[in-house]
């Protein structure tokens, strides 16, 4: 079969879909395709629309039977190439729709019946009773609450940062993974990748889909990872309990229990998209709160740069469209991202920004075959520690923004 050019749609045109999921959500349908985790929202029309032209009617026998069933018009024609630009159509009149190869889920072998425990009514009740009983033994032990000392553990350096590298990261993936299981048990092709938030690099999981699940497996998706940070603490606080705290790994578990707590304050960075981010939008009702807070943002900015300047033009609110709540919810959020993104720029220009390049230099100057092989070493791991961290930092972002313009 050849491929069929986007031009060449006709009213007698019969469409072939892609199986896609569907969920009725407040008065809207959410559609969408796991493979490819790209998913929209449609009012009922196009809903219709897509289960007609599934069922095998053309383009113009659709656009009748809504018509006729509806009473509405809607521009079937003109629908399908919006859902062929979506990824959504496989074929037009039997020829393929040529489309983008869809980025694979980690760990594609890995099922929904695999990991359907993740969603189960029974994983909350043990977490609940994990949590108090870390809580009644920090009652009993006050002693064992975390301090910044317990990262400190030992006076080699260099174990305190191999421990505290290997530790942090493992953590983060295991993060990552509590979002990918759960997300998984419902369906949804997830990804494990590295991204940036502002000036942070991090590891983040694409759930893109979870939106077709329940109220309840949304949360536990987006909630999943700090349920884990906290249940490492509490398990290492009840170990902390049992083990002599003279021995190393009285220490390690410390040190470990600090680690897992550190995680936690940056997911309340809401104007990054955190975790916390993911569950505000879901109980506001909101469909892209970033986005509409980022825009409702620019629209003020523009607004105040006119008066300023004397050269203002005339602007219109863009959350003038969005429903009552959601136009609440936006520009509330939009006074949260200003102000953080705002802070955390800030908070880079003034120490993040010199530290590193005192760091750098420092370690450029103290190269060469005049010093001590120790502090040619410190300088080399220095380079390469925040060489790697920069470099990554540079490529994701690249490779970010190129796929939004894309």
């Amino acid at each position: 079969m050849t491929e069929r050019p986007v031009a060449d749609i006709l009213p007698a045109s019969r469409i072939r879909l892609y199986d896609l999921a569907t969920r009725p959500d407040r008065g809207e349908w959410i559609v969408g395709r796991f493979e490819t985790r790209q998913f929209v929202a449609l009012p009922k029309a196009g809903a219709v629309a897509i289960d007609l032209l599934g069922a095998g009617l053309t383009v113009e026998q659709a656009e009748v039977r809504l018509a006729d069933e509806e009473g509405c018009e809607f521009d079937v024609l003109f629908f399908v190439r919006e859902l062929i630009a979506l990824g959504f159509v496989a074929e037009i009149d039997h020829h393929p729709v040529p489309s983008e190869v869809p980025q694979p889920a980690s760990f594609p072998r890995v099922r929904p019946e695999h990991v359907r425990f993740a969603l189960s009514p029974v994983l909350p009740v043990l977490f609940g009773s994990l949590m108090l009983a870390a809580v009644v033994a920090l009652a009993v032990r006050p002693d064992l609450l975390p301090s910044f000392q317990d990262l400190l553990w030992t006076p080699p350096g260099s174990l305190v940062l191999a421990v505290g590298f290997v530790g942090g990261w493992s953590l983060v993936f295991v993060h990552e993974l509590a979002h990918f299981v759960t997300a998984r048990a419902t369906g949804v092709h997830a990804r494990i990748q590295l991204g940036t938030r502002l000036q942070f690099l991090v590891a983040e999981t694409d759930i893109s889909g979870i939106e077709i699940a329940s109220r309840r497996h949304r949360l536990t998706a987006y909630s999943a990872g700090m349920a884990v940070n906290l249940s490492v603490a509490a398990t290492a606080t009840l170990l902390l309990a049992v083990t002599d705290e003279t021995t190393t790994t009285h220490k390690i578990l410390a040190a470990v229990m600090v680690l897992a707590l550190l995680a936690l304050p940056f997911q309340f960075l809401v104007f990054m998209r955190t975790d916390v981010y993911f569950i505000l939008q879901d109980l506001t009702g909101c469909r892209d709160l970033f986005g509409d807070g980022k825009a409702y943002a620019r629209y003020r900015g523009n607004r105040l740069w006119g008066a300023i300047t004397g050269r203002g033009q005339a602007l219109q609110d863009p959350s003038r469209y969005l429903p009552e709540h959601e136009r609440r919810a936006a520009r509330v959020y939009s006074a949260f991202l200003v102000f953080g993104t705002t802070l955390c720029l800030a908070s880079m220009a003034a120490f993040t920004i010199p530290a590193d390049v005192t760091l750098i230099s420092r370690a450029v100057t103290r190269l060469g075959p005049e010093h001590p092989m120790t502090t040619n070493l410190d300088s080399i791991v220095v380079l390469l520690v925040l060489g790697t961290v920069h470099t990554l930092w540079a490529v994701t972002w690249w490779r970010r923004r190129r796929e939004q313009r894309r």
